[in-house]
């Protein structure tokens, strides 16, 4: 019985894991040196990118290093207000 409700414990506590370290991704921008935590303002801003630039969405890790750094770029001059990303 222990190891049934151990068991249990595990599948209910493992997907919560996995989806809050999803979000704990960090790029860094070597044009200023800066880290950019990625976060679902920070994907709401790739895809408005994305679909700005007439690209095909493409997840943002899997990018080649120039994209990356194109996107980086371009979110210099894009902050979240001019992009009406709403932050609560």
């Amino acid at each position: 019985m222990r190891f049934r409700n151990m068991l249990l414990c595990v599948a209910l506590i493992v997907p919560t894991t996995v989806a809050l370290r999803a979000d704990d991704r960090t790029y860094h921008d070597k044009k200023y040196n800066e880290d950019h935590k990625w976060d679902s303002h920070e994907d709401r801003a790739y895809r408005i990118w994305v679909r700005d630039n007439h690209r095909k969405y493409v997840d943002f890790a899997k990018l080649r290093a120039e994209d990356q750094e194109a996107y980086w770029a371009w979110r210099h001059d894009h902050s979240n207000a001019v992009l009406k990303i709403d932050i609560r």
